[in-house]
């Protein structure tokens, strides 16, 4: 599986300049996921995947966003939302995205509301959606995306809608400077019919905890892939430019190899916490600790672009050097929401147990 990914995120990396503009979509690079069973490895294998383990997925994430952000932004959706399905949807559900995910289906998660928000009606005895999804990547391209809308009663529920390739999608909005190719944008769902089968789980089960924070490792791994191809990139232009030897190169490529090490760790452990056996710990220790781990990653990854930037000059920022498409990719990546809340609620866990440093992450 790591060698499959690796070989995706060669090409992806090869291509990826062709795929850096405003509204692109990779889609040979999603194309080359499945064949290699990359859109089923987390699936159980009654469904047809080979249930890898959260290092095994932790280190695919980490191939695929080496080799492309965007496209490991989108592999990470399609991921958690196989998951959320298989997680708090019954078997019919399962076997449906499973099957749509063998035959080469890209799913993804659509949760962020604009200011309306998305509305499940009832209209005359079916149901239909009301309002758009924003910053939702693969738009456009993704034929049945998890979203999450509110019902009449106030119940948050989660939808598995079928949409139309290349229908109700505006990619116009999305003018960040970085993860271009992610086909990000907004996606009007107005009129469109739910059946009784496209509603998973119950009222606040994507929100549930530990799952929906502590999910957030997963990101993290991408992130870490982007990294990790930096510090690759920094190595060969010391090597390419003779400048490897200077003690001020040396000092800057040793704090990058730290700053790469530390998010792994970080990635690693919390992956191991939230996804190995859950039941031995609390929700919110877990959540705590994820939530360190993704503000970890984000200062290693914030460190290690400065570092990798004072070394290169001016021709890290200069297209088409991947160094600036990477720097650009990562930056934008890394502005996950609720940075301050993630971190004052992991410190208020923290404070209020009387625990001993050395056990305070141990199960109980």
């Amino acid at each position: 599986m790591r060698k499959a990914a690796r070989d995706v995120a060669d090409q992806a990396f090869a291509r990826a300049g062709l795929y850096d503009e405003d509204g692109a979509y990779p889609a040979a690079d999603v194309a080359a996921l499945a064949p290699r069973g990359l859109l089923t490895a987390t699936l159980p294998r009654e469904l047809g995947g080979d249930r890898i383990g959260p290092l095994a997925l932790s280190e695919l994430l980490r191939e695929i966003g080496a080799g492309s952000l965007p496209l490991g932004r989108l592999l990470e959706g399609h991921v958690n939302a196989l998951d959320l399905v298989v997680r708090y949807g019954d078997d019919e559900q399962a076997r449906l995205v499973a099957g749509e995910a063998r035959a080469g289906k890209l799913f993804g998660v659509w949760n962020t509301d604009d200011k309306e928000g998305l509305r499940l009606l009832a209209d005359r005895g079916r149901r239909r959606l009301q309002g758009r999804k924003i910053l939702a990547s693969g738009a456009g391209f993704i034929e049945r995306p998890l979203i999450t809308a509110t019902d009449e009663t106030g119940r948050r529920l989660m939808v598995i809608p079928h949409l139309q390739l290349g229908r109700r999608a505006d990619l116009s909005s999305w003018t960040a400077h970085g993860m271009r190719a992610s086909a990000t944008g907004a996606v009007d769902f107005s009129g469109v019919a739910v059946e009784r089968h496209e509603i998973v789980g119950g009222d606040g089960d994507y929100e549930r905890q530990p799952a929906f924070s502590g999910g957030a490792w997963r990101f993290a791994a991408v992130h870490l892939g982007g990294m990790e191809r930096l510090f690759d990139l920094l190595r060969q232009h010391l090597r390419r430019t003779g400048r490897g030897g200077d003690p001020h190169q040396a000092a800057r490529l040793g704090q990058a190899a730290i700053a790469t090490e530390t998010a792994r760790l970080w990635v690693e452990r919390a992956a191991a916490i939230a996804e190995e056996a859950p039941e031995a710990r609390s929700a919110e220790q877990i959540v705590a600790y994820v939530n360190l781990a993704r503000l970890a990653v984000e200062r290693a990854g914030l460190d290690l672009m400065e570092l990798v930037h004072r070394s290169v000059g001016l021709q890290g920022f200069m297209r088409p050097n991947p160094i600036e498409r990477f720097s650009r990719d990562l930056a934008t990546y890394l502005r996950q929401p609720g940075p301050d809340r993630a971190l004052t609620s992991a410190a208020d866990w923290a404070l209020r147990q009387e625990t001993p440093s050395i056990d305070l992450w141990r199960s109980a």
